[in-house]
């Protein structure tokens, strides 16, 4: 047993540590700093965000909609044609090094009698705005192997990615995930297809890699460097049970995680956390990690609502939405709004269209491209794309009314402060930085912080005395953003 004296001593040494007493004065414990480094910080969550006041918030842009980039109009393809995954290839032979894999799915196109003959082809573009389909004489389609197929029925689902493993052999630079039914046509999994060029695949083993969950949609799986592992995501639901004997599927569709480090041998799948949301069924998900901040996954699901009728013959209406993670099982749903709606386009509003293609691929120095399907079940089903400025999926905004965001501590690498912005001519954003204690820093206040205004993908933030920050390199800060009339999409440190 202790007594008094020693209980009093040891209450006191706990408190010295939660905190912070030092030479008998107490102070407040300093608040755990995030680790960004030179990192690339957007503004699609709260997660490093301490507080928003005044008329600031975080705002969703709906990519601009551009030209058609991909007609299903040949014989082998057409109103049920989709899934698709666009791609840039750097390494492919001559100018088009953009790729758009599709499902083709004509039902009855086929001279054979076939109803059910699904394809997987291949488009090309030098820009990623319009693609082209090659003639690859590698599969006939009534009577000809003049057409873009890169692989015959079944073709369900067919998505490649280019695999950035360090070592991965030359002739499985390409790889993809399909679904493989069983011989009784139910349950199956998802098979595994390896290629050297994305163009002549083989399949790798007689037997799906993954079989545990529904594999009707849009499965898809991805090199993840930063945690050297193999990552799939693909529908399950949430309810139910799916094998080869009954197909009873229940609850909402969802999206499940299983990871590999060889490609043969997957995890089971762990359903993703969406938090406390109210649950929506998700058709397809299009997960990818950002190719400017890969500590980003972003998803694009196509949500689907089963209940609602917008087109005569169809059940349910889609439109497609945006979420965000940081560990890729975790999702954040900051903005619950669609990211694409179905428009004024009246086709649009039918079960599957606006499915949003697997790929965010960069189409310009300033922009970036998405994808997603238009028209489905009808003769004028297409492909659109549209575009977003770089990290321009969300900002900081302000309209008229100034406002400001406060961001949780962090420590940096680097010597200067680089904003992504954009403001109206009379719009405005000034960025102090405060200590470790909240303080604001001398030399970097609010009040020695000079108004900016343009539009700059990367400009460099400048204060009274400079822009040099290097002194409050690797120690804990954080950032009062004032903003009005103006967007802030990212900001990192930079040498």
């Amino acid at each position: 047993m202790f007594d008094r004296r020693e209980l009093l001593r040891r209450s006191a040494l706990g408190m010295a540590l939660a905190t912070g007493c030092a030479g008998g004065v107490l102070r407040a414990a300093e608040p755990e700093a995030y680790e960004l480094g030179s990192k690339r910080e957007l503004f699609v969550d709260r997660a490093q965000v301490e507080k928003i006041t005044g008329g600031a918030r975080l705002e969703l842009h709906a990519p601009q909609p551009a030209e058609i980039a991909l007609k299903f109009d040949a014989a082998w393809d057409g109103e049920f044609s989709g899934y698709c995954t666009v791609l840039y290839d750097d390494k492919a032979p001559g100018k088009a090094k953009y790729r758009l894999y599709y499902r083709g799915w004509k039902p009855g196109a086929d001279a054979k009698g076939s109803d059910t003959r699904q394809l997987a082809c291949m488009a090309e573009s030098v820009d990623g705005k319009t693609f082209t389909k090659p003639e690859l004489g590698l599969f006939e389609f009534d009577g000809s192997k003049a057409n873009n197929i890169v692989w015959d029925h079944p073709s369900h689902n067919f998505t490649p990615f280019i695999d950035t493993r360090p070592g991965v052999p030359a002739d499985e630079r390409y790889k993809a995930l399909q679904t493989q039914r069983s011989t009784t046509g139910l349950g199956g999994g998802l098979a595994a297809y390896a290629s050297a060029d994305g163009i002549r695949w083989r399949q790798l083993g007689d037997k799906p890699v993954i079989t545990k969950g529904a594999f009707d949609s849009q499965n898809l799986a991805f090199w993840d460097a930063d945690h050297k592992e193999y990552r799939s995501y693909y529908r399950i639901f949430t309810a139910g049970v799916v094998d080869d004997k009954q197909w009873k599927p229940k609850g909402y569709r969802a999206v499940a995680l299983a990871t590999s480090k060889d490609f043969k041998t997957w995890t089971d799948p762990k359903q993703i956390d969406l938090g406390k949301t109210t649950p929506e069924h998700f058709y397809t998900n299009a997960t990818t990690k950002y190719f400017r901040a890969p500590h980003y996954y972003f998803m694009f699901p196509k949500r689907f609502v089963p209940e609602r009728s917008g087109l005569e013959g169809h059940r349910g209406i889609s439109d497609g939405v945006f979420l965000s993670s940081r560990d890729g099982l975790h999702f954040d749903r900051t903005f619950m709004q669609a990211f694409i709606r179905p428009g004024r386009d009246s086709l649009n509003w039918g079960d599957r269209s606006l499915m949003t293609a697997y790929g965010l691929v960069q189409t310009g120095p300033d922009e970036m491209s998405v994808y997603y399907s238009e028209n489905y079940r009808y003769p004028s089903h297409h492909v659109r794309r549209g575009v977003l400025r770089l990290d321009g999926i969300a900002s900081l905004h302000a309209d008229g009314e100034p406002g400001e965001l406060l961001t949780k501590h962090f420590t940096f690498a680097g010597k200067k402060l680089e904003l992504n912005f954009a403001t109206s001519a009379a719009g405005s954003v000034r960025v102090e930085i405060q200590d470790e204690h909240n303080k604001p820093i001398a030399g970097y206040e609010l009040k020695d912080a000079p108004e900016i205004y343009g539009d700059k993908l990367a400009g460099i933030y400048r204060w009274k005395s400079g822009d040099d920050v290097s002194a409050l390199a690797g120690k804990s800060i954080r950032l009062r953003f004032a903003v009005q009339d103006a967007d802030v999409y990212s900001y990192r440190f930079v040498d």
